[in-house]
Parts: C-alpha cells; sequence; structure tokens
C-alpha cells in the first residue's frame, strides 16, 4: 500500500527523523534507551508504525541547523516549524501543533501593547534563525532585531545590554519572567508559531501521505493525546486544520 512512499522516505527501511532539541514543549525528555521523547519524536514514530518501518531519530540543536540539513540528507522528514524561507528548501505539511508568540518588556517600560514595538530605535533580543526571528525579519518596518544563539542566549543579550524587548513563545516566556523581577510579558501574539512536518520537494507521493497523515492525526485526538502524555497542554495548542 505504501511501497512508493516507503521507496521515498525509508528505502533502507528505517525512517529518519530530524528533531529539534531546542524546544522543550516538543522534545520533553528521552526515552529508557537515550532516544528523544516528546511530542515531536513520538509524531514520528507514529508515522513510521504507519508505514512499518522503524524510525531513527536525527538530533539537531536548533532549528536553523535542522533546516540547512536537509540539503545534506541528514534525515528523511524534519519536525520543524514552517516557515516561508524554509519553505524554498522544504515541502511542508500543515501544521500539527503551534504556540503563540509574543514579546516580554522590562520593568517601566513604555510599551503595553505588541502594536507599538515595531518603532525607529526599539531593540528586540530573539534567538537567531528561530521561527520566530524569520517571521519578525520579514515583518518589521522599523525595529531592530538583535540575535543570539539558543533561548537562554536571547534572555542573557536582552539583560546584559538592556533591551527594549525580548521576543519569544508564550511559554518559555512564562518562564523568563519569573526569573526577572517587574517584567511583564504583553497580551496577545504576533505571530503563532506553527510546527510541521518536511520533507524534499522532490518527495511528491511522501509529501501528499505526510499531509494526510498530519490531518488524521488532529482529527483522531491523536496529536492532543500526545499533548496529555507529556504534560504540555495549554502550551502546546493543536493546530486548526489548514
Amino acid at each position: 500500500m505504501y511501497e512508493g512512499i516507503i521507496a521515498e522516505l525509508a528505502p533502507n527501511g528505517t525512517l529518519r527523523a530530524g528533531i529539534n532539541m531546542s524546544n522543550p514543549l516538543l522534545v520533553t525528555g528521552e526515552t529508557p534507551a537515550g532516544d528523544p521523547d516528546g511530542v515531536s519524536p513520538n509524531m514520528a514514530a507514529a508515522i513510521a508504525d504507519r508505514l512499518g518501518v522503524q524510525v531513527k531519530y536525527v538530533p539537531f540543536p536548533s532549528p536553523g541547523v535542522l533546516a540547512d540539513a536537509m540539503a545534506e540528507d541528514a534525515y528523511d522528514i524534519g519536525l520543524i516549524a514552517a516557515e516561508p524561507a524554509r519553505a524554498e528548501t522544504i515541502a511542508f505539511t500543515s501544521a500539527y501543533v503551534e504556540i503563540e508568540a509574543t514579546y516580554l518588556v522590562p520593568a517601566g517600560s513604555p510599551l503595553t501593547a505588541i502594536d507599538q514595538v515595531d518603532r525607529p530605535g526599539i531593540r528586540i533580543a530573539v534567538s537567531a534563525r528561530s521561527a520566530y526571528d524569520l517571521y519578525l525579519a520579514r515583518t518589521l518596518e522599523h525595529a531592530e532585531l538583535v540575535r543570539a544563539t539558543g533561548l537562554g542566549g536571547a534572555l542573557d543579550l536582552f539583560t546584559a545590554e538592556k533591551l527594549d524587548a525580548l521576543a519569544g513563545l508564550r511559554p518559555a516566556l512564562n518562564e523568563d519572567v519569573k526569573k526577572l523581577p517587574g517584567t511583564t510579558i504583553l497580551d496577545g501574539s504576533y505571530t503563532t508559531v506553527q510546527q510541521a512536518i518536511g520533507t524534499k520537494p522532490e518527495n511528491k507521493a511522501a509529501a501528499v501521505f505526510l499531509q494526510e497523515f498530519v490531518t488524521e492525526a488532529k482529527q483522531s485526538g491523536l496529536v492532543a493525546e500526545f499533548i496529555l502524555k507529556h504534560g504540555v497542554e495549554g502550551r502546546l495548542l493543536v493546530a486548526s486544520d489548514g
């Protein structure tokens, strides 16, 4: 039934799944065997089960490195946020989960709403090449992005250089605000990061299969089951159909 898809995704009987290890909502721990565990690894394992093949996890330290590795044939599917810049080299499904992205601002900040942030002179700390960095780089007209490596690096940069805002995913910022007395998280979101599954653009049959799998996984409650299993309900949201 899946011969053509297996030929594209797992010709040797093993599905190599690229996993972004930097998002603690998607990878919440590891299995007794030492493999990544969480919503994203579980989605990859479910795809392998459907195809009747083994799964091998290929970990990456950041989403940008994972995206680059598609060109190196380092994995067969990549679980990563879909963004137009990445879609130039990766064929994405629609999202299976989404995460709100917003800003944290320092104590006494005059910034009280998201639409006030994109102004001349405003400097925003951001994790380099994250999905929300790519989104902000594409949409901001006046504010300046100041990039650091990883979520922790962005937080350190925000505090060390006394920047005007810290861009991030709301669940992570909810933890950061506890470390920085007086700081505030702005209501609403400037985008929702869409976590999806990608493969090589030439994998035409596989792309159709992956999209059908994601749609079914959302509608059947499988994605919600993984979210509940790993204790990230209320922080990861099942993405709307699309």
